[in-house]
């Protein structure tokens, strides 16, 4: 899959979950996990993290994959119920590009941002 593709699912994707907010609970996992609030959209970001990282530790790719397209997955739906949309998050991406990991990190300490 070319990148553009791959953007476009998860611009898709993004879109289906904004959908799914408000839909009933009961027929909707995603509208189950966003009517559970912040709390339960970042523990399932927990979850998930710690489930890729112990499967990509492991050496199995096949888990690995599977585990991080579910951790795309509920990152998504946690920025839709923080308000933060796949574009923001780009454009941060963007933002960054061009500047060393280290030198941005630095950049946040030194103004109090994490």
């Amino acid at each position: 899959m070319d990148d553009k593709a791959g953007l476009e699912v998860l611009k898709d994707l993004a879109d289906l979950i904004a959908a799914r907010d408000g839909a009933a609970a009961d027929t909707s996992y995603t509208a189950s996990l966003l009517a559970g609030g912040m709390e339960t959209c970042a523990q399932k970001v927990g979850e998930e993290a710690v489930e890729f990282a112990i499967a990509a530790v492991a050496g199995k790719r096949e888990a690995a994959t599977a585990e991080a397209a579910d951790l795309v997955y509920h990152l998504l739906v946690a920025l839709h119920a923080a308000d933060i949309s796949l574009d923001d998050v780009l454009g941060e991406l963007a933002r960054r590009q061009g500047t060393s990991g280290h030198a941005e990190k630095a950049a946040r300490v030194a103004t109090g941002e994490r």
